[in-house]
């Protein structure tokens, strides 16, 4: 019954009060005193409680002595809120002052591993067309079963996997130098995009970022696809990289980094 006096007081009733009415659909009609010992309230809160709900019209008092107290119907009083809940949102919609037009959603910093987790499965359930992801297998199993839920409603999904990821849906691209990157980041790395509206990125053990502006989730995806085309390429042209570019594209690397700079590919 916890999970529905917590409902009800989101609606708006207070702890008290949606315990005496819950008690009242139990049995009804009854007193205050009978309602205090059945709700587990204090008698001293009992009459007041209900003179509120009298006030709100959520209970019936009999107006004769003994007092006792009725309550109206849960579908009366859903259609109530229903009601209430819809005019305010219209009333809103009416009076809120337009968002400026050049707003930019905010970024988020979001901290602890199992926080983290939590934003990861939120995206992904909250996706409706593409997932594009890297991922490090020992996070990956934490995620695995949202993933697998948004390729059965449709969804596309492409996925970076470090330490040799395997699974049945969806498109893996295997990377073959998890261990190195993790050591050089000091971390697993995290790179999220959903839909072209939402990104993650960062470190699991750490804090990762999360945001649903276009432009950084553009981006991220951007990396992630890059990084698609790179594994592609070094898994069907193996030699011939090694030939013109030496091991471990050695001197692409050599190339493109400066001395200090941090390998993350």
């Amino acid at each position: 019954m916890e999970d529905v006096i917590e409902s009800l007081k989101e609606l708006g009733l207070n702890s008290y009060e949606a315990k005496v009415y819950l008690a009242l659909l139990k049995k009804y009609p009854i007193t205050g005193y009978e309602a205090a010992k059945l709700a587990d309230i204090p008698q001293s809160r009992a009459y007041d409680t209900l003179k509120s709900l009298e006030n709100a019209k959520i209970v019936v008092s009999s107006g004769n002595k003994p007092q006792t107290f009725t309550p109206v119907k849960p579908k009366e009083l859903t259609k109530r809120f229903r009601r209430k809940l819809e005019s305010n949102l219209e009333f809103l919609e009416k009076k809120l002052p337009d968002v400026k037009t050049d707003y930019n959603e905010p970024i988020h910093s979001i901290s602890g591993t199992s926080d983290i987790r939590k934003k990861l499965i939120e995206i992904i359930r909250s996706a409706k067309q593409e997932i594009y992801l890297e991922i490090w297998s020992k996070d990956f199993k934490y995620i695995e079963q949202s993933l697998s839920e948004a390729y059965d409603r449709g969804l596309d999904i492409k996925i970076v996997g470090y330490d040799n990821i395997k699974t049945p849906f969806g498109t893996v691209f295997n990377h073959k130098n998890g261990r190195e990157i993790e050591h050089s980041l000091g971390g697993r790395m995290i790179f999220l995009a959903s839909d072209n509206t939402e990104g993650a990125f960062g470190k699991v053990e750490d804090k990762v970022i999360w945001t649903k502006n276009p432009d950084v989730v553009f981006l991220l995806k951007e990396f992630i696809v890059h990084d698609m085309y790179l594994l592609d390429i070094e898994d069907s042209f193996p030699e011939q990289l090694k030939y013109f570019y030496g091991a471990g594209l050695k001197h692409l690397k050599d190339k493109i980094l400066s001395k200090n700079s941090i390998n993350i590919h």
